[in-house]
C-alpha cells in the first residue's frame, strides 16, 4: 500500500466539489484519481521566501532553442502522435511546443535537460500558457534516467509530473503525480487535481518543492498537496512536453494545430542543498 499524505485545505466551498466532480465525469476511476481540492491555505508563497536561491533558469530569450540546455527529446514515435523537431519553437521569449498534423502525421514537440542539466531537491517552476483543446496535454515534469533499473525511488528516482493539464477534467483542473519502479511492480501515488479557477486561460506558474521528505506540489505559489511516498534522492532532469494519449476516441474534439506556450523555468535551490545541481 502506497504511503502518500495529503493534507488537504480548509475552506474549499462545498458546491465547488460537487462542480468539480460533475465535470470529472463518471469515465474516471476512483481508484486512479484523487478528488479536486483548492489550496491547502490561502497563502501564497514565493521561493525566495522559503530559502531558496535561483541556481539554473531559461527564460527562452531570442528565436531558437539552447542546446546547452535543452534537446528535442524522444524524437519518434508517441502514442498517436510523433515526436518532431518541427513542432519545437522558440520566438519572442517564448517556447511553443506545438501538437499539428502534418503529411498524415501529428507532430507533438517536446524538450529536456538530460545530460545538460540534472538536480537533486530545490524548487522547479515554470510559467506556462496551457494548450487550449481537449485529448491532447502540456505537462512540466521531473524524470529519472535510472527509473527502470530498479523499484526503490531513493536510489534508483522517480518520475515526478509537476503538472498536467488534462482538459476533460475541466477547465479549471491542473494534475499532479509521482510515479516510480517502471515495470511490472510500478508505483504511484494516484493522480492529484487542483481545482485553479482560471487556470487554462492566459499564464500561470506550476512547481514542485522537492525536499529529502517530501514533495509540495504549487500552483500559481499556492500549495495544494503534499506527498511522502516515492521520494527521489538522486539528480533528475526537466522535461516540458506537448503529450497524446494512445485511443484515438480521446482526441475527436482536439482541434489542431494547438500549442503549449512557456515564458520561463526556473530551479532553485537551498544552500545546504549546494552540489546537488549541475550537468
Amino acid at each position: 500500500m502506497l504511503t502518500a499524505h495529503i493534507f488537504s485545505r480548509p475552506f474549499v466551498v462545498a458546491a465547488g466539489r460537487l462542480l468539480v466532480a460533475i465535470l470529472l465525469g463518471p469515465g474516471l476511476s476512483a481508484q486512479a484519481q484523487r478528488p479536486p481540492q483548492g489550496p491547502m491555505s490561502p497563502t501564497r508563497h514565493t521561493p525566495e521566501e522559503m530559502g531558496y536561491e535561483l541556481v539554473w533558469q531559461d527564460d527562452f530569450d531570442g528565436n531558437t532553442l539552447d542546446a546547452t540546455k535543452w534537446a528535442v527529446r524522444g524524437v519518434g514515435p508517441r502514442n498517436l502522435g510523433f515526436v518532431s523537431p518541427e513542432a519545437v519553437s522558440v520566438t519572442n521569449g517564448f517556447l511553443k511546443l506545438s501538437a499539428l498534423k502534418k503529411d498524415g502525421r501529428i507532430l507533438l514537440g517536446a524538450v529536456g535537460t538530460e545530460n545538460r542539466f540534472m538536480a537533486r531537491y530545490g524548487y522547479f517552476e515554470c510559467r506556462a500558457q496551457l494548450q487550449k483543446s481537449p485529448g491532447i496535454w502540456a505537462a512540466f515534469w521531473i524524470q529519472s534516467p535510472l527509473i527502470s533499473a530498479g523499484e526503490d525511488p531513493a536510489v534508483y528516482g522517480a518520475e515526478i509530473d509537476i503538472m498536467e493539464f488534462f482538459k476533460k477534467l475541466g477547465p479549471d483542473i491542473v494534475s499532479h503525480n509521482v510515479h516510480w519502479a517502471y515495470g511490472p511492480h510500478q508505483q504511484t501515488t494516484r493522480g492529484m487535481q487542483s481545482h485553479r479557477p482560471g487556470v487554462s486561460e492566459g499564464f500561470h506558474t506550476f512547481a514542485v518543492e522537492w525536499t529529502p521528505e517530501k514533495y509540495v506540489f504549487l500552483v500559481d505559489g499556492y500549495r495544494y498537496y503534499e506527498v511522502t511516498a516515492g521520494i527521489s534522492h538522486i539528480k533528475e532532469y526537466l522535461i516540458l512536453s506537448m503529450e497524446i494519449p494512445s485511443n484515438p476516441d480521446e482526441i475527436k474534439h482536439t482541434v489542431f494545430p494547438d500549442e503549449f506556450v512557456v515564458d520561463y523555468v526556473r530551479v532553485y535551490q537551498r544552500k545546504t542543498n549546494a552540489g546537488t545541481a549541475g550537468p
